[in-house]
Parts: C-alpha cells; structure tokens; sequence
C-alpha cells in the first residue's frame, strides 16, 4: 500500500507543479528585494587529477632542511599534552624509534605531580619534534622527481603546536617552524587582525611556500593543501577570544559552547564540544550538532555562522590565488578536507562554488572513511555527484584489495573481489572514479608493509598497546612480495595512485604515531632498531633505504 500512497502523493504534487507554472503569476512590489537561490552547478572532476601520482608529505618527518628554524620548548605550547619539561630538546633524526628519549622521566615526574595516569609510548611520542620544514621539501625535490610523481597532498602547513598541524593558531598562515624566521614570522602576525584579511601579510614562511610552489609547478607537479574546517586548536586566536570574553566574544557564536563561565560563583562552568570529545580541538559550530555516537553520517546543513565561512573562504582564496591577481596559476591546485563528513553537506557545495570560482581547475578531495569503525565504511556517492566534492580518499578500494592480495583478515575469493570493485565503479560517474586517490597508507594508518605483514582487520588493534602479538618488526620477504602485487594493481588500476611518504622507500611502522617517523634517506646512517615497544627482547632491524622497492 505504501508504494500507492507514494505514487498518488507523487501524481497530486506533479499536478500542483504544472498548475503553478501555468497560473498567472502573484502581484508584487516594486521595494520587493527576493534573495536569489544559489545554484550548485554539478561541476566534473578536473581533467588533470585523472593522470597524476600522488606523494603525500608530512613537512615534519620529511626533511631537516634548515636545522636554525627547529621548534623551541616555548613552540610546543597549546600543543598535546600540554607539558614539555625544561630540558626538552628536538629528537635525532636516526634514533631507534622505540628508544626513550632523555627528557621522558620529566613527563612522568609532572604526571604523577598532577595526579595523572602515567603516559605510556604513544603519549610521550607526540611531543617529539625532528625539525623536518619547507626548506628539507625544497632540497628533496630531484629526489621525488626521480621516483616519478606528478602531485604533492601536504598534510597542515598552517601554524600550529603540535607535530600534525591539525590544531591550527591560524590557518592563514604556514607554520612558523617550517619557514626561514619563525621569531620575525610571530612578530607581522602579531600587527595583524586576524578577521580582518585587508590586514593580512605574507610571512617568510608564506613567502617561501609561495616559491616551493612555483617550483613544484615549474617541474609539472601540481599542490594541494590539507585543512581541517571542522575544529581549531586552543591557541587559535578566535577561541582564545572566547575564552577570554565567554558569551560576550564576537566568536562565541563560532564554537559549540555548552554552557559559559559564570564570573560569579569560584569555579568554571565552562564546557564545550571537541572534535570526537578531544579537548584540545575545540569543534566548529555547525547547524545542528552531528551526534556520532552511534556511527557517523552525512548530513544537510551548514556552518553556523557565515563569519566562520567568510574567514574559511579568505583562507582558501589566500592559497588558491596567492597574489590576488585573478590567475590561480602560482597557487595551490585545491584542497584535502580534513573529516569531511564531519561537516555538513550544504557547507561543502558553498565551499566548492567558492573555490572554483577562483580556480576552476581547482580539486577537492574529502577525507569519508568509517561509518562504524572497525566494519563499516562510509559509502561517498552522495558527495560525488558533481557539487561538493571531485574524489575521496579512497579507503574502500585499499580494505579490499588488502583483503585479497594478503588474505587478511581471511580469504577472499576472487569474483568477490572483482564484485566489490565492480560495485564500488558503479556507483558514479567515470570521471570521479578516475580522480579517486588510491590510498595504501597515510599519517593515519599504518604503514603498508606493516599492514601486510599483520594479518588482522584493516586498522583494526594495529598497534602493540592495542594487541601485543601485532608485529612491529621489519616485514619479511614474503610481505615485500604481497606488497609489490598490490603495488602493481595500485598503479595500474582505475583512479590516480598515492604514496604515503617512505613507503617507497620501505619503510615499516604500526598505526599512529609509529607512521610518523623520519624518512630513511640513503645518505643517513640509522640506529639499529633494538628497543621493542613493550620492553621485551627483539633481534635488532637494520633501518636502510630500500633501493629494490624504489626501483620497483
């Protein structure tokens, strides 16, 4: 019965629309002044991302170009976890990963001084710094001419504390430490109002991307940037606005602020939403707030504010055209979207009319990974119809060639791999399938020697704090012939190829942190690893860059 309901209802309302169309229309008034719909044209993916190769690059692993600019104690502030003891210093760049570093015991005195849980490996890691900057990307860049690629995905750039970027200062400018002046960097962004982009200058930091930029397109390698529009850090400057003013800050609207502090009782009332609970990302507010406690999903709505799209739109066109002069050409090639389906949809079809406006060449590439970790990813067809995004990052395709190839977690016959490839093809237009970035490993995962050589599910307890029969060690033969099978589908399947930095160079390490270590350049001379990371006995792995599988 409900099919008959529907296509009655479905009759009636076709019958209301042809007799709108055909009544004459409504008087109206002269003063009248209608708001014209925005029209989200389906715009295809751009031509260029259906042949590239991507690297991706996380500047603060890569390369110590310029050891002058390295981070300072005083750098790492705001950043997690909110502690570094006074004789912390940057960590060598070939130590054994799993070797303590001397200003641990520091951690750990300060923790119990809180009445804190002790951090384990993974906590005290993220305050490690290598000095890794834009200047190791400028002397590298033969290097990744020779492997072949034609297109970088840099993970934040924008100032930030931590190691990862994601919890910005500003997202207007690149960070600091991965410039030639970071103390002459802090001074010019301190003369400027932030919401104001009239006031806006170019740091040397900028400045020197800019070049890095003119450089990679000289040598036909395309640039894109990584944001996350979803949360700040807590050192952004509109946050500690708020933090400072509460309900009487012009951004209180911007965040989603439980309740504010009342000045007059002793203790903070104070409490706001972070990104998945994590305080130290305080999240964007958005229309309706996005409850993922049961699974995420992809919903209508917007920003919350158009301020907070205005100051998200300057930023982008700061990077797409950065001169201003209308040619994007000395500018980034688009953007990846941090959490992407952690934002609402209406946002990201306004953002896409923005962005191509200025560039219409532009790409822009949305991270849509789990539903439901760890068993269900999320399906993107609906932000590859043409008006929000051109490709995701395509962990549907890797979970199941990963299955097949290494038969993890168990078999997988053929026909339903090639059914599950079949499907996946099916599901939108051509074009998009061929802008599609095969992803193996990222910053997020781990690495894809790694994940071979475990056979569990994908990114399923890949670390040994998580499971401790998970190997950490380097992979074996067998591994490295898996993984060159896959490398070759990979590179020669449908959609545009990724490196995660030091995979080529056959690198290994279990989920995050553990992918995040220095790449092993040839010329360096690498600590065995001898520590394990649950302090027991291992044979020590020799750390040497790879050349089969480069050549490979």
């Amino acid at each position: 019965m409900k099919s008959i309901y529907r296509f009655s209802f479905s009759l009636l309302i076709g019958i209301l629309l042809i007799w709108s169309a055909c009544a004459p229309p409504e008087p109206s008034s002269a003063d009248e002044d209608p708001v014209a719909e925005v029209v989200y044209p389906l715009l295809p993916a751009p031509e260029w991302s259906h042949d590239v190769v991507w690297y991706q690059i996380f500047a603060e692993r890569f390369w110590n170009g310029d050891p002058s600019n390295d981070p300072t104690r005083e750098d790492l502030y705001g950043a997690y976890p909110g502690f570094a003891p006074e004789n912390w210093s940057t960590t060598p760049w070939t130590q054994d990963w799993y070797e303590p570093d001397d200003y641990w015991d520091g951690i750990e005195d300060w923790a119990k001084d809180n009445r804190m849980d002790l951090p384990g490996f993974d906590q005290k890691v993220q305050l490690r710094r290598y000095g890794g900057d834009l200047q190791g990307v400028f002397d590298r860049l033969d290097y990744l001419d020779s492997l072949g690629i034609t297109a970088i995905y840099f993970n934040p750039l924008n100032d930030a504390p931590s190691l990862h970027k994601y919890d910005p200062r500003h997202w207007r400018h690149i960070d600091r430490n991965f410039g030639p002046d970071p103390e002459g960097d802090l001074e010019l962004m301190a003369k400027e109002n932030p919401a104001d982009p009239s006031t806006w200058v170019m740091t040397a930091a900028d400045q020197m991307f800019a070049d890095l930029i003119y450089k990679c397109h000289n040598r036909g390698i395309r640039v894109i940037l990584d944001y996350s529009w979803n949360h700040t850090g807590r050192e952004f400057w509109a946050w500690k606005d708020l933090l400072e003013n509460q309900e009487k800050s012009d951004y209180a609207d911007w965040y989603w602020v439980k309740t504010f502090d009342d000045p007059a009782t002793e203790g903070s009332e104070f409490e706001y939403r972070g990104w998945f609970g994590v305080p130290s990302l305080p999240e964007i507010k958005e229309t309706e707030y996005l409850d993922h406690s049961n699974g995420i999903e992809m919903v209508e709505g917007n920003m919350a504010t158009q301020a907070t799209k205005e100051h998200i739109y300057a930023v982008s066109r700061r990077w797409l055209d950065p001169d201003g002069d209308g040619d994007p050409s000395d500018g980034v090639d688009g953007f990846r979207l941090d959490v992407a389906a952690e934002v609402p949809l209406g946002f990201w079809r306004d953002y896409r009319n923005e962005v191509r406006a200025v560039n219409p060449e532009a790409y822009l590439i949305g991270e849509v990974w789990w539903q439901a970790f760890p068993d269900k990813l999320l399906d993107p067809t609906v932000v590859l119809q043409g008006d929000i995004f051109d490709a995701v990052m395509n962990y549907r395709w890797f979970r199941v060639t990963r299955h097949f190839f290494n038969s993890a977690p168990d078999a997988m016959p053929p026909s339903e791999y090639v059914d599950s490839l079949k499907t996946y093809l099916a599901a939108f237009d051509m074009g998009f399938s061929k802008a599609m970035m095969n992803v193996g490993a990222s910053h997020d995962s781990p690495r894809l020697s790694t994940s071979l050589y475990n056979k569990n599910m994908y990114k399923y307890y890949s670390s040994p704090f998580a499971d401790s029969t998970y190997l950490t060690t380097k992979p074996d033969a067998a591994t490295r012939a898996t993984q060159k099978m896959l490398l070759m589908q990979q590179f020669t399947y449908i959609g545009a190829p990724h490196i995660w930095m030091g995979d080529e160079m056959g690198m290994w390490g279990c989920d995050d942190p553990s992918n995040r270590k220095p790449l092993i350049w040839p010329e360096l001379t690498f600590d065995p690893e001898r520590a394990h990371p649950l302090g027991e006995e291992r044979e020590a792995d020799e750390v040497k860059f790879d050349e089969d599988l480069f050549q490979y």
